[in-house]
């Protein structure tokens, strides 16, 4: 978008700096960086959209009133928006599309009714108590289960106490009677089971897909924001992570584990990291686009630009805060992976 209004584009990079290697083509270089948690495009004039001017040496200012105009803050508030805005809607479309492929298509596996045994810990109530990978739970004390959020639930609210539980092992029913226990190892549960939920596949015809698509690109769009709202909670008012957040290193073992799943999962996963990206990437935080077009909306509001030097400071303040946020994630990950913690849920 910022070459399409005539912006001068310094660099598109992958990742962030440091610069491992650059290639300029034209007025641009083409670089990979060492940080591999993203990427950004800088544009000419684009530190400097609250002051106005450019900041540069004597031979590098510009000398004609086009190439001043090539500067991205001397465009028109609506286009720094769009430029701004256009990543992430990107993000997002690219989402639409490859969820709307998989439904229209291939067909997508989505939550079925049935909590299905992923793990059993060796030496735990369930160990016990004779459950088995593969084996469905039913009911328990005559509630029916249908999802993985239930079971959670009601094993929290019998801890200590003796609970029925039926299942379906190999077409027939069984029953197990269990005590979910009221201490545990924080990588179990209180019976030691991993639970995960059946999948059944959906497709629709191709003219219903890309608004099925897009329905659910926002149906998990939303999930996500809710997702980002308890890790704030749980950060800055309980002082803890939710233990199923993952950062760069737990991303790359969730994406090996899909990997070994197969293309369409793959996709899949890709979809749900890019809807990541959009929805990170919107939100008002200073350094992301989300903060740059919080201050083009103050600008357009006010009618006045605002303070460079505030702005400059803002956005720096939200790297660091951002960057610290990535290394309290990325410990937590390495805790995870060193102890041995599953990623799926356990109970």
């Amino acid at each position: 978008m910022a070459k399409k209004f005539g912006i001068k584009v310094e660099e598109f990079g992958f990742g962030l700096p440091p610069r491992i290697f650059g290639k300029k083509i034209g007025e641009t270089i083409y670089s990979l960086n060492w940080l591999p948690i993203g990427g950004f495009v800088k544009l000419y004039g684009e530190d400097e959209a609250g002051g106005g001017r450019v900041k540069t040496t004597k031979d590098q200012r510009p000398k004609t009133n086009d190439q001043m105009n090539r500067a991205f803050f001397a465009r028109p508030i609506w286009q720094r928006a769009i430029i701004v805005g256009a990543g992430v809607a990107m993000n997002f479309l690219l989402a639409v599309v490859i969820i709307s492929y998989l439904f229209g298509v291939v067909g997508v596996g989505i939550p079925g009714n049935k909590v299905i045994i992923a793990g059993v810990a060796k030496d735990a109530p369930a160990y016990k108590a004779g459950f088995m990978i593969g084996d469905t739970i039913e009911n328990i004390n005559d509630v029916r289960i249908t999802d993985t959020a239930q079971l959670i639930e009601i094993t929290k609210n019998h801890l200590g106490k003796n609970i029925t539980v039926k299942i379906i092992r190999d077409s027939q029913e069984k029953i197990i009677n269990i005590e979910p226990r009221k201490t545990y190892p924080k990588n179990e549960g209180p019976m030691g089971i991993a639970i995960t939920q059946n999948v059944e596949i959906k497709k629709y015809p191709w003219y219903e897909a890309p608004i099925v698509g897009t329905k659910e690109a926002l149906k998990n769009s939303w999930l996500i924001i809710k997702g980002l709202g308890m890790v704030v909670y749980g950060l800055f008012i309980q002082g803890t992570l939710p233990k199923d957040v993952a950062g760069p290193i737990g991303i790359a073992q969730l994406t090996g584990q899909v990997v070994t799943m197969g293309a369409l999962a793959t996709l899949s996963f890709v979809s749900l990291l890019s809807l990541n990206l959009a929805i990170l990437n919107i939100l008002p935080i200073p350094a992301l686009d989300g903060g740059r077009l919080f201050f083009i909306v103050i600008e357009a509001v006010t009618r006045k630009k605002v303070n460079q030097r505030f702005e400059a400071w803002a956005h720096t303040v939200g790297m660091v805060i951002l960057l610290t946020l990535v290394a309290v994630i990325t410990v937590h990950d390495l805790i995870r992976v060193i102890t041995g913690q599953p990623i799926l849920p356990t109970q």
